[in-house]
């Protein structure tokens, strides 16, 4: 294993020292914490607290900041944060006009912050939750009941993110969050496992000629593997499986994310976004937003995944609304 790195056990405090020595105008850790909150909190306007285990790196403190998240919990290398640190995250996100948690869809995930939610309401803090599910890989995996959480979380943490911005109340948020989520869903495709520091190998091993396809951020069973294909193939593969699930229509509009998962060159990236504009535009989708990069990844795997949303008009405003944060 070849990691610069100090200690394993050290890894997420010296990452978060790092970080917020690095942008230390945009955000801060609450002090005794593991949490990274925005330093231009606002009265008055709905917070939102995101997390989940680190190794997704710029996920999730990498989108804390004005138009987006108000605070990042973040759990050690591919673990839960626990409730404690989730309340913290609560506390420091509340202005008084109360709390949404975005939660991916992982068992201690899920458990954990509920149980913050209630810590947090024992305060008189009124906190609401959405769980995103947008993988469409499998149904249920390592971790999760249901389908897992992935990169769509982060067009969530954007368009609701705006919403809060713009004063919307809790309520509004929640509703928007509900109608969104649904129409967010991504797909995988990876080349590598990751290698958490901790454990010294990859979480589980490719030939040199081999792919699979449904891989989780956090290695867990894909649904396929085959031998490496090229990059028009697999876009193929995964706008095929998402076209099964939307059962689109033509002149329907979409925006698409093209994400890294740690180790894949950007150039290849792109290379794969011009494969999936080429079939997208034979489907006759409209595509009203492009995004591409390392937002959601998995440490040091080698692959990307595919998100793509079907928009409202009101929600291509959101994704377009300005932030400052360290990561979009």
């Amino acid at each position: 294993m070849k990691k610069i790195i100090n200690q394993p056990e050290e890894i997420l405090n010296q990452m978060l020292e790092g970080l917020t020595y690095a942008y230390d105008g945009l955000i801060e850790r609450v002090e005794g914490t593991d949490v990274i909150v925005r330093k231009d909190r606002q009265e008055g306007k709905v917070g939102l607290v995101s997390g989940g285990g680190s190794g997704h790196e710029p996920s999730h403190a990498g989108f804390v900041g004005k138009g987006m998240l108000s605070a990042a919990v973040c759990g050690e290398v591919f673990t839960s944060p626990t409730p404690d640190q989730v309340f913290e995250g609560i506390k420091a996100a509340d202005t008084g006009a109360g709390v949404l948690l975005i939660i991916k869809n992982y068992s201690g995930d899920v458990m954990n912050f509920e149980m913050a939610k209630e810590m947090a309401e024992m305060e008189d803090i009124t906190v609401e939750t959405i769980i995103v599910d947008d993988d469409i890989a499998v149904e249920d995996s390592t971790y999760t009941a249901g389908r897992r959480g992935v990169a769509g979380t982060v067009l969530v943490h954007k368009i609701l993110g705006a919403y809060a911005d713009q004063g919307k109340t809790l309520q509004e948020v929640k509703e928007m969050a509900d109608k969104l989520v649904p129409n967010i869903k991504t797909i995988g495709v990876a080349l590598t496992g990751a290698t958490v520091p901790a454990v010294g190998k990859p979480g589980f091993v490719l030939e040199d000629d081999e792919i699979e396809f449904g891989v989780g951020i956090h290695g867990e069973p894909g649904y396929r593997k085959e031998k490496l294909q090229p990059s028009k193939e697999l876009a193929l593969e995964l706008v095929e499986k998402l076209k099964a699930e939307f059962k689109w229509a033509k002149g329907e509009s979409y925006g698409i994310l093209v994400n890294g998962l740690g180790s894949t060159p950007l150039m290849e990236e792109l290379v794969f976004m011009n494969d999936v504009k080429e079939l997208v535009e034979k489907e006759g989708l409209v595509i009203e937003f492009k995004k591409v990069g390392d937002l959601m990844t998995s440490l040091d795997m080698v692959g990307l995944s595919l998100t793509m949303i079907k928009l409202e008009e009101e929600w291509k405003a959101q994704l377009e609304y300005p932030v400052t944060t360290v990561a979009w």
